[in-house]
């Protein structure tokens, strides 16, 4: 009787603060509203509007920027359409470069997470605070700092001819290993830190019995501990593949012309006077469906997962 009568108290609590917890949640909607979902519906609508000749847009709408980005029609737009390699190599290599980002952080980052994981309390903080502190400072700065660490002339080449390595400077910078390195560089944490919350709750009791088992480790780690741990591992990449997806710091400053990527080409339509605004919302618009495909996949295999 007293268990019915506290859950009918709390119930009825509960009931009566359900305005009040709607009230406080207006803020958080209003901001989402103002500062993602109307810049999202900004650029959906300049992506069918028309490029005005001296930059700009004319508020004529069509599909012309869509048309530019998946064909080519001439240079002046009468010739028979044929397929835009041009942007669609791009959009293909900015996938398989953020696939790769998302690769390397994921083979680094785990072991890292792991071992942090598993560290003794008083220590703990101290190896998490070795992973954040270089990423206090700006990512600009950081970029132009591994540019400058992997030129030709730099300290990298420097040091592995002063040590007999090399006999002259191997060529990194404006390569896709560069934007490899920058981008692993970059995202990085965003691996690390949603693995180790995973590790950091794992019971390790599980482990040791199956080792009382006779399972080896590597059927440890494949059969017990990365289930355990799958949901820290998928939001890591998640969170490494979709802002390496559309990064365009790393590609302009470390790949060059020749490692152009999406995000590259989204920006350099917003630049200067002559930018074709219609293009690069359309692009963005284009990315921004690759982004929400890649999150619905998640969302769908979770679902799955606890049915």
């Amino acid at each position: 009787m007293a268990g019915l009568t506290q859950q009918s108290i709390s119930t009825s609590s509960g009931g009566a603060f359900d305005p009040l917890r709607k009230r406080l949640l207006f803020p958080a909607w209003l901001m989402i509203g103002f500062f993602l979902v109307l810049p999202v519906l900004m650029m959906l609508v300049y992506s069918f509007l028309t490029k005005e000749f001296r930059g700009g847009v004319i508020w004529e709408f069509s599909t012309a920027a869509y048309d530019q980005f998946f064909f080519d029609r001439g240079l002046f737009g009468d010739e028979p359409a044929k397929i835009e390699w041009t942007y669609i190599v791009i959009f293909w290599r900015s996938i398989v470069q953020a696939f790769s980002a998302t690769v390397i952080c994921l083979l680094i980052g785990f072991p890292t997470a792991y071992f942090i994981a598993t560290r003794p309390d008083s220590t703990r903080n101290i190896w998490l605070f070795l992973v954040t502190v270089p990423y206090w400072v700006n990512l600009l700065i950081r970029t132009v700092s591994m540019k400058f660490l992997i030129r030709d002339n730099g300290p990298l080449n420097e040091w592995l001819m002063m040590v007999g390595v090399i006999e002259s400077p191997i060529h990194l910078i404006n390569t896709n290993f560069a934007v490899q390195l920058g981008l692993f560089y970059s995202y990085l944490p965003f691996m690390v830190l949603p693995i180790y919350a995973s590790v950091e709750r794992f019971n390790f009791s599980l482990a040791e019995a199956a080792a009382d088992l006779y399972a080896d480790k590597w059927v440890i780690l494949c059969r017990v501990i990365l289930p355990a741990v799958k949901p820290g591992i998928i939001a890591g990449c998640i969170l490494v593949f979709v802002p390496s997806l559309g990064a365009f710091l790393a590609p302009d400053l470390l790949g060059g012309a020749k490692n152009f990527m999406i995000g590259s080409l989204i920006e350099e339509q917003f630049k200067g006077a002559a930018g074709n605004w219609p293009f690069g919302a359309a692009a963005s618009m284009i990315l921004l469906s690759m982004v929400l495909l890649v999150l619905m996949f998640y969302a769908r295999s979770q679902a799955r997962t606890v049915h």
